[in-house]
């Protein structure tokens, strides 16, 4: 599944990728893009749902997962539209889940050295993993990784409320709170000048992680 804003450029790209690792069940969920990624994504044949304003990654997130529970997906992977993920690692997710070994799998991009992350975010992303164990009790070396996936019971399980950024937290959060059984799994995060412009910057990573702690300490 995955969550699209302004990706007419490489949206074609990224699904062609996944269509080549023999995944065909892709659901594209165009989150209010003013560019053409809706139409472009269709003519893929991807599974297109819209939305009519931007209401944020967490927001289509949970618009992509509804659909997929209603239509009785047994797994969803979660893949960023910016070609930052790698389709020939999904399985790498999804082994563990369909071998009983747990219900979720967690991407992590420093359990190897494959991924090209600046100093400057590894230290905001292994900060913000230490405030999810300090806060929820849950063990990761990643946090805000968006390449996961999740068995059918485990997603029925989560109840996500926040439509942007903040929901990889309310994920993590939902996981330690509800005993869903989780893995890490080392994948590669491919940073390119394309989507470092387009994602989360170092300074937003850093309000994410404000906000967590902020609105922990004032529930």
């Amino acid at each position: 599944m995955i969550a699209a804003y302004n990706e007419e450029k490489r949206i074609t790209q990224v699904i062609h990728s996944l269509k080549e690792q023999d995944y065909h069940n892709i659901i594209v969920v165009n989150d209010g893009s003013k560019d053409k990624t809706g139409s472009v994504a269709e003519q893929t044949g991807a599974v297109v749902l819209h939305h009519v304003i931007n209401r944020g990654q967490g927001a289509a997130l949970k618009t992509g997962m509804d659909f997929v529970l209603k239509n009785n997906a047994e797994i969803i992977v979660t893949f960023d539209a910016d070609g930052q993920h790698q389709a020939n690692e999904i399985s790498l997710l999804t082994t563990p889940i369909q071998d009983g070994e747990v219900e979720a799998s967690l991407g992590s991009r420093f359990l190897d050295k494959k991924s090209n992350v600046s100093w400057h975010r590894e230290i905001l992303l292994k900060g913000g993993a230490f405030v999810i164990w300090l806060f929820y009790g849950i063990r990761l070396t990643d946090s805000h990784n968006g390449f996961r996936a999740l068995k059918k019971d485990a997603l029925q399980k989560l109840e996500l409320k926040a439509d942007r950024m903040e929901h990889a937290s309310e994920i993590l959060e939902q996981i330690a709170a509800k005993q869903i059984k989780y893995k890490e799994i080392p994948v590669t995060i491919t940073y390119t000048n394309y989507s470092l412009e387009k994602g989360q910057s170092s300074l937003a990573a850093f309000g994410i992680l404000w906000n967590m702690i902020k609105n922990k300490v004032l529930r």
